[in-house]
Parts: C-alpha cells; structure tokens; sequence
C-alpha cells in the first residue's frame, strides 16, 4: 500500500474531516470527502492539505491524490502520531478514509471512539507496537500488512515497510474481538448485517 500522508503531530477528527462550510454537505458523502485531511499537518513539507502524489511526483491537495489513488485501484494507508481521531466522535473521519481508498490508519494510539469507528467501516486502525516505529515510515514508503486472513484477537499484524530497496519488518497491534473482525471481512458493520440478514 503506498502512504497517502504521514501526519505530523495532533490529528483530531477535525483536521481529519473538517467541520463549518463543509458540514452543509453531512448527506453527500462524495462531495464532504473534499475535506479529508485538508486539516493536517504532511510531516514532509509541515504544511497543511499538500502531499506528494507517489505516481506523478506532483504535489496536490490531499483528497485530490487519494482520489487519483482511488481511480488507479491504488490502496491507501494513513500514518499518525498519538491519541489520533480525538475530539467530536465525526462518523464521517471514519466515513471519509473509507470512501476514497483508504485501507488502514496506522498510529502510535487512537482515540478510542474514533478507532470503533474504523472498525465499523471495515478500516483496519493499528498502531505501531513500538511506537519508534513511526520514524521508520516515510512519505514514499511501501507498506505491506501480512497475515490479515488469518487476524485473530490478541495476535499481532506483521507488517513490513519498504523504503528506498530496505525492508523493514515490524509488528502492529490491534484491539479487535470476534464480531469486529466479521465487520473487517465482511467490508463493514453493516455489510455484515446484511450477511446476518440475509441467512434468517
């Protein structure tokens, strides 16, 4: 998976799906989307919703390339710092990520509400069993998560990171149980709901 961004510092659900002008549009998930992570900090350049795309080399707003990503079937990760996804519990940082390709968020700790929120739209929130970890990550990294068919509670996701023809192999933790990881492989919650559904 290529890094959409590498966020530097606080990332709430605010820098993450921005609220004022933008909530006129809570009932189009397409269009809201055009705020996604125009809040926050590219560790690259410190600047706020300008991100390298890794195909063209050209620097664009941050929806703009995980839309590119998205038309090309590039999946998506987003990298964080700690307590991501904190403040208003916004469905649509959740809903957002989703939308445009993203597959998961890695980061040193999530905001507890906002990691269920994910989880309920089939993203994968992991965070780095060492939190050091984090610096091993760079905007042009490959990411590669091992073993997702067979994610169990309590195990441990391999993951290996690949930077300029270095291979760094590390684990990610994570907190889902049972019925969260059906939402995962069903696509989402309420996917899975469909399947309960379906089969009474």
């Amino acid at each position: 998976m290529t890094v959409l961004i590498k966020v530097k510092g606080k990332c709430t659900t605010d820098h993450i799906s921005a609220a004022g002008p933008w909530l006129k549009y809570r009932g189009h998930l397409d269009n809201i989307s055009n705020n996604m992570f125009i809040g926050a900090t590219n560790i690259e350049n410190n600047e706020m919703n300008k991100i390298k795309n890794q195909v063209t080399g050209e620097w664009a707003g941050v929806p703009d390339v995980a839309r590119f990503y998205k038309a090309k079937g590039i999946s998506w990760v987003a990298v964080g710092d700690e307590n991501y996804g904190e403040g208003s519990s916004r469905e649509h940082a959740a809903l957002e990520p989703r939308h445009l390709g993203g597959r998961a968020i890695i980061t040193k700790s999530f905001a507890r509400i906002h990691e269920t929120n994910l989880k309920k739209q089939g993203m994968l929130p992991l965070t780095f069993a060492n939190a050091a970890d984090y610096d091993l990550v760079q905007p042009h990294s490959k990411i590669s998560l091992l073993g997702l068919e067979k994610l169990a509670p309590g195990k441990q996701v391999d993951c290996e990171i690949k930077t300029d023809g270095k291979v760094s192999k590390i684990k990610l933790n994570h907190s889902f149980n049972e019925q969260q990881i059906d939402w995962f492989k069903a696509g989402s919650a309420l996917n899975r709901m469909k399947q309960i559904a379906a089969k009474n």
